[in-house]
């Protein structure tokens, strides 16, 4: 059984930073292409952040371009989002993601991911 499991949330004050980590276990297949969601209250999901595993090719939200940096360790199976320079507007819960896909091309945040973490919260206080 596929789990994810997400960790490295919490509270910081604007201008701080945070690193999320989700760890993944239970894959049959192994899924190449991570993301990071978000999903702040009465806001829709919004994806973060994606990462190709098989070669690393990111993709970012314009939000966060510049601050955010995912990452993945295939030899951990872990994927990382390093955020610094928080505003009060990343408060959410974030969520990790994953799934196989055909090639690079296809690992994008609109992508329909199909594994998903139980989320960590993320509070940025101004």
């Amino acid at each position: 059984q596929v789990q994810l499991v997400e960790s490295g949330g919490g509270s910081v004050q604007a201008g701080g930073s945070l690193r999320l980590s989700c760890a993944a276990s239970g894959y049959s297949y192994r899924r190449n292409c991570m993301g990071w969601f978000r999903q702040a209250p009465g806001k829709e999901r919004e994806g973060v952040a994606v990462i190709y595993t098989g070669g690393g090719i990111t993709s970012y939200v314009d939000s966060v371009k510049g601050r955010f940096t995912i990452s993945h360790d295939n030899a951990k199976n872990t994927v990382y989002l390093q955020m610094n320079s928080l505003k009060p507007e990343d408060t959410a819960m974030y969520y990790c993601a994953a799934v196989f896909v055909t090639g690079y091309y296809a690992c994008r945040r609109e992508t329909a991911f199909t594994d998903w973490g139980q989320g960590t919260q993320v509070t940025v206080s101004s």
